[in-house]
């Protein structure tokens, strides 16, 4: 594969990752409520970081935004941080990666400037994806932690579809940057300029010496 293509490929694939960081981010499916230990469910609570709701068995679903910031536990306000961060970088990237395309026009014509725009976008996809998987992973860790300590008196919470879509966001969002640092890669440039060396066999001019006396002599 060339590397236009594979930076092509590579832009894609962490684009969709942002993509999905942006809808885990908004989602407010972080932790769902666990119906273990009951027969009958007629709601269900789930939470993001944004807001939580609640579901009938009705259908109906009301929502209510958190009022202040202060009043979340702190690793919700991490996480937080960690995913707007995570998006704003994703956001960079992708500008800068469309300028370091070979493919396009924008910007500068130098191939080499191309090269280390592309090189950089890569680098801040890889940190966007990995700002998501530290807030999507602690999150999922606090959800576990709360869920098998019995002295925890509050709901327990099970992990909402949405961390799984922030993993996976963060996983492609890596994979996208890796592959577009590799189209980077500069070939070796073979060393030209050095001086010449003819080989010749031992006692090869010296047996033309002697062959070319011993035909004078018989002209002789």
């Amino acid at each position: 594969m060339g590397k236009t293509p594979l930076q092509v490929c590579a832009v894609l694939v962490a684009l969709s990752g942002i993509i999905n960081i942006l809808v885990s981010t908004i989602s407010s499916k972080w932790r769902v409520s666990s119906s273990s230990g009951t027969i009958i469910t007629s709601t269900s609570i789930f939470e993001g970081l944004w807001m939580n709701c609640v579901a009938t068995s009705t259908g109906s679903v009301q929502c209510k935004r958190f009022s202040s910031v202060f009043s979340l536990p702190t690793h919700t306000q991490i996480c937080r941080a960690l995913m707007i961060v995570s998006l704003v970088l994703g956001f960079i990237s992708c500008i800068l990666s469309l300028f370091g395309l070979k493919c396009t026009k924008f910007g500068t014509s130098n191939e080499n400037t191309k090269g280390k725009i592309a090189l950089t976008g890569g680098l801040i996809f890889i940190l966007s994806g990995l700002f998501c998987m530290v807030a999507v992973s602690w999150y999922a860790a606090m959800i576990t932690v709360q869920f098998f300590d019995p002295r925890y008196l509050g709901t327990k919470y099970e992990l909402g579809p949405a961390l799984y879509i922030g993993w996976a966001g963060s996983l492609l969002a890596i994979l996208g940057g890796s592959l577009l640092c590799c189209s980077c890669k500069r070939k070796k440039k073979m060393k030209t300029g050095g001086y010449k060396y003819n080989y010749s066999e031992p006692g090869k001019e010296f047996r033309e010496f002697k062959e070319i006396n011993e035909k004078s002599r018989a002209y002789v």
